[in-house]
């Protein structure tokens, strides 16, 4: 039987959730961040700046940050003096980005279409890895974390936010209840995407918990793991570093 990987909540084969991760993305470009503003009233902001804060980005530092789609992070790290490659394996989102930074003058980054699983970049090449609310839409997680640790220098660091599932009582069930059912309607009502938007919650639910999650980052080979938890673990910064 062929390998299955899950897409929302179907399980497809890996080159279909591939095209159709890409699909979604490539519909959702154009409001990705109007629709983030929408989604978390503002929080996913503070959230990013809390994120960069972790990082810590020093001048001259070469950071890759994967999934970096529309620059949210790569700004904020490029602010600090960082030298930021950003990735993202769609090019409509890149697109986006590159116009963002356009048109606020942000120059010195780069921008690269990339496959998180199978990077064209050479051993050791980086100071930190950072990929936000992206590697749950990866179709292979473990050799995405294999690459980044690969791709990092001996001393480098791995920085990933990524949503999953509160445990806070009475807050799960109203998390569960908007995210089901609300965040479609937002999507159908700003992006004209209902489809994109409900593939995104199931997401969430169909990706590892933390402590998995850690897990899996530290089969990849990193160590001193952590994760910070935001919200009651709807959403979790981790880290590790390659020794």
């Amino acid at each position: 039987m062929s390998e299955k990987v899950s897409f929302g909540y179907e399980d497809v084969a890996p080159d279909e959730k591939t095209a159709r991760v890409g699909g979604v993305f490539s519909n959702v470009a154009a409001k990705y961040d109007i629709m983030n503003d929408a989604m978390s009233g503002g929080m996913h902001r503070l959230w990013k700046d809390k994120f960069v804060s972790r990082v810590k980005p020093q001048p001259g530092e070469a950071i890759l940050d994967m999934a970096g789609g529309t620059g949210d992070i790569a700004f904020r790290m490029a602010e600090r003096g960082a030298d930021v490659v950003v990735a993202d394996i769609n090019q409509d989102m890149l697109d986006v980005g590159i116009e963002r930074a356009m048109d606020r003058g942000i120059d010195g980054l780069s921008w690269s279409c990339q496959n998180a699983e199978e990077l064209t970049y050479p051993d050791r090449q980086f100071d930190a890895y950072t990929i936000v609310f992206g590697i749950r839409n990866v179709t292979f997680i473990d050799k995405a974390l294999a690459e980044a640790h690969r791709v990092l220098k001996f001393g480098g660091r791995f920085f990933c936010m990524e949503f999953s599932n509160t445990e806070w009582s009475g807050f799960k069930e109203v998390y569960d209840l908007y995210s089901h059912r609300l965040m479609p309607q937002i999507g159908k009502a700003i992006a004209n995407d209902e489809d994109s938007y409900r593939y995104l919650a199931e997401s969430i639910r169909r990706f590892p918990k933390p402590p998995e999650f850690e897990a899996m980052i530290q089969r990849a080979g990193f160590a001193h793991t952590k994760v910070e938890s935001i919200l009651g673990g709807a959403v979790n910064i981790h880290s590790g570093w390659k020794v």
